[in-house]
């Protein structure tokens, strides 16, 4: 089983610093990391970059990913309108655990520009990450979706990966937008989605996983059993239930005969890993 989605951070990230995540403002190491493996039954993970922003977190990760077989594969930060972006990527490509390089992000849904996605600056950029043979993962709030439809139908021979499922708005239950927005960004191939991060959008004290099925069922009908992969979002999933309550709920939405797809070969061929 793959987690195709779960960071690594350390106490002194900025974002942390927002009250409500004082539960997880603190160290989350490798050694932390595989006590959750083992107790899951997941023997393998993708790293991905987090909120750092900046390079050198990526080098750091590609380094601790080459002494840690477990993690098969690291999504680091780059920024697609980086001047230099071409020679950064060969640069972690060339030192330690560069062969560990599967795809990079940024933090899109930072950006106050809903259209930030459609720009044709991003979306050169986008096409140099294409190129490279790397993914490019959107974490992106939902009225971003129609710039990403646009970069994903300008630039087809990329390979494109939603984040937490767009981050749908389940606490107030606001199924019917999410549904409009997720579907458009669906019908194009080159997308794939990530069953990740819905635990901390649904209430963290109270959800239940009635309250995740209907984003669950949508994402398998828009983006079908092979192009659905699931992650932890750990240690964000430690602020609403933990990583093995978010893996059961997960294993509960999807149906057992999709589990190998879900939670093993379609983060293996996504990410290029063995």
């Amino acid at each position: 089983m793959i987690d195709a989605h779960h960071h690594l951070w350390t106490a002194g990230y900025a974002w942390l610093a927002e009250p409500e995540l004082a539960p997880i403002r603190r160290d989350y190491t490798v050694d932390d990391l595989r006590q959750r493996l083992a107790r899951a039954g997941v023997t393998r993970t993708v790293l991905v970059e987090a909120g750092r922003c900046d390079d050198a977190e990526t080098t750091e990760f590609l380094a601790l990913a080459a002494g840690t077989p477990e993690i098969a594969a690291v999504v680091g930060w780059a920024d697609p309108l980086d001047p230099r972006l071409a020679e950064k990527l060969d640069a972690h490509r060339a030192g330690p655990g560069g062969a560990k390089l599967a795809g990079v992000r940024s933090q899109v849904q930072a950006e106050p520009d809903p259209g930030f996605l459609a720009r044709p600056d991003v979306i050169d950029g986008l096409a140099l990450i294409a190129d490279a043979g790397l993914t490019f993962d959107l974490v992106i709030r939902a009225e971003q979706i129609p710039g990403a439809v646009v970069a994903a139908t300008s630039l087809p021979h990329a390979r494109l990966v939603l984040d937490h499922l767009g981050k749908p708005q389940i606490r107030s239950g606001a199924v019917a937008p999410w549904r409009a927005a997720v579907a458009g960004l669906a019908a194009c191939p080159n997308v794939v989605a990530k069953l990740s991060g819905l635990v901390t959008e649904a209430d963290w004290a109270t959800w239940q996983v009635d309250d995740l099925r209907p984003y669950a069922d949508g994402a398998l009908e828009f983006f079908g059993p092979d192009r659905l992969l699931w992650g932890s979002d750990w240690p964000v999933v430690e602020l609403a239930g933990g990583y093995e309550r978010w893996l059961a709920a997960a294993r509960d939405l999807i149906p057992a005969h999709l589990h190998a797809a879900v939670f093993t070969d379609n983060a293996a061929r996504t990410y290029g890993l063995d």
